[in-house]
């Protein structure tokens, strides 16, 4: 047993909330980012004894739970402390410490919050986030919502880019290195390193300690474009299967997640409860994907009985791909989005009479649409989210708003969304940064939406 450096580089995080408890996280690495693969994130074979605490105030003063986890090195030296008995709709703060004999250090205090009771009225504020691309920029943007202090954040994936340094970088497309060797992620020890450099934005940190975490995956976590088992580039898909499970165990590794990967999977869609307000159903489209199938069968199913079965006043998809149509100037559609997946939206759509809120990223810009089934009947609305960081496309987007009267609004800018929903409306504000080539943009509202009969309204900022 030695002494090793400080260990929470890091940080703390909470996530997956429910009415009665959430999950707090930490990972061991007093070298985040070093070379050796057989000593992830610098830390011995050892495991280390984790002492965690929770407490109603910041001062830990009044402590409500406390524990022991064990920090072993399969899982990186991750802590995943799943935290019971707490009221609903409360604010909480943890932290976690290791004994003197490994050097005694005890972690920054983060702040979680339990949600709200299943027959509570009481609105839910939520922050949503994607595509934060390190190379391309600071994380202002994350920094902004913590200050917020959100009931919840939804991080909708891209939450690590897996390439490496390119030969010839673009022009404002390499704004920070990444960790050494600056190569595409393929291996664990790759992944978690990619990982670990992310979190070394204080930015980054500051989002997770603020707030309790709801997020999923999209394509970079593990691979560009990849769909279910396939590599999507035509490689040795057993290659691409045993790449997919390293990066679903580092995902798991570095989030706070309620369930472990199981073989060469992670089971990510679920079901998030705020009182009678909002059913938050978080969807997997990308390990399930197949020809003409986003979700696959399970899923799907999964997904339809829940919507038929809502009570909720608002049946909120989170997901990270544009989900409305969306046609281009040229007439086509994206492969890459819910307009590949026409019937399965169709039947989605079906399941729900009204209420329906659907909150995405994916695309670097900001969008905002209205849904009807294929009666022409209002449904729902889109919010789509820009990226913290990752730089946006060249569309020709006056085009396309022209050519699809359901998609109301655009903007460029980088940033994130932030919404209340309550059970007598819901409101958005799209919230965006004028520069990530540098830290410390301020940031201000560009819009805010309401919903008013199943159909976006627009209101003053």
């Amino acid at each position: 047993m030695a002494k090793i450096g400080y260990p929470f580089t890091l940080g703390v995080a909470s996530g997956e909330p429910t009415s009665g408890g959430v999950i707090i996280w930490t990972r061991l690495a007093p070298d985040p980012v070093g070379l050796d693969p057989g000593r992830p994130g610098g830390m011995p074979a050892e495991t280390v004894p984790v002492r965690w605490q929770v407490a109603e105030d910041e001062r830990f003063t009044k402590i409500v739970a406390t524990g022991t986890a064990q920090a072993r090195q399969a899982w990186a030296h991750s802590v995943h402390v799943k935290v019971d008995g707490l009221r609903p709709a409360a604010d909480y703060h943890y932290r976690f410490s290791v004994p003197a004999a490994f050097g005694g250090a005890t972690s920054p205090a983060g702040r979680t919050r339990t949600a709200p009771a299943r027959e509570s009225g009481d609105p839910v504020r939520f922050a949503v986030a994607s595509c934060q691309r390190y190379e391309h920029g600071h994380f202002s943007a994350l920094g902004h919502i913590a200050d917020e202090r959100p009931d919840v954040i939804f991080h909708v994936g891209d939450y690590i880019y897996e390439g490496g340094k390119p030969a010839d970088p673009a022009p404002g497309r390499y704004i920070r290195p990444l960790e050494s060797p600056e190569r595409t992620c393929r291996t664990l020890h790759d992944y978690r390193n990619r990982y670990a450099r992310y979190r070394t934005d204080a930015a980054l940190r500051a989002a997770h300690a603020a707030a309790p975490w709801a997020p999923i995956w999209d394509d970079h976590e593990v691979r560009d474009n990849y769909a279910g088992a396939r590599p999507g580039d035509g490689s040795d898909p057993e290659a691409f299967l045993r790449r997919r499970t390293a990066a679903y165990q580092a995902y798991y590794e570095h989030f706070p997640l309620r369930v472990r990967p199981v073989g060469t999977g992670l089971h990510m869609y679920r079901w998030r409860p705020y009182g009678r307000v909002a059913d938050f159903l978080i969807l997997d489209a990308r390990q399930y994907r197949e020809p003409g199938d986003m979700l696959g069968r399970a899923q799907e199913e999964w997904l339809v009985g829940r919507l038929e079965g809502s009570t909720a006043r608002w049946k909120v998809l989170v997901q990270p791909m544009f989900f409305a149509r969306r046609q281009f100037p040229d007439g086509s559609l994206s492969t890459d989005a819910w307009d590949a997946f026409p019937a399965q939206r169709a039947r989605v759509l079906s399941a729900v009479d009204g209420g329906l809120v659907v909150l995405s990223g994916d695309v670097h810009n900001n969008w905002a649409c209205d849904l009807a089934d294929d009666a022409g009947r209002p449904v729902g609305v889109e919010f789509v989210g820009t990226a913290i960081t990752s730089a946006p496309p060249g569309t020709d987007n006056a085009a396309i708003l022209a050519a699809n009267p359901h998609i109301r609004f655009h903007d460029g800018h980088r940033g994130y969304m932030s919404g209340t929903a309550g059970p007598d409306g819901l409101e958005l504000a799209y919230r965006v940064v004028d520069f990530v080539d540098r830290p410390g943009s301020p940031v201000r509202t560009v819009a805010l939406f309401g919903v008013e009969g199943d159909r976006l309204k627009r209101l003053d900022v």
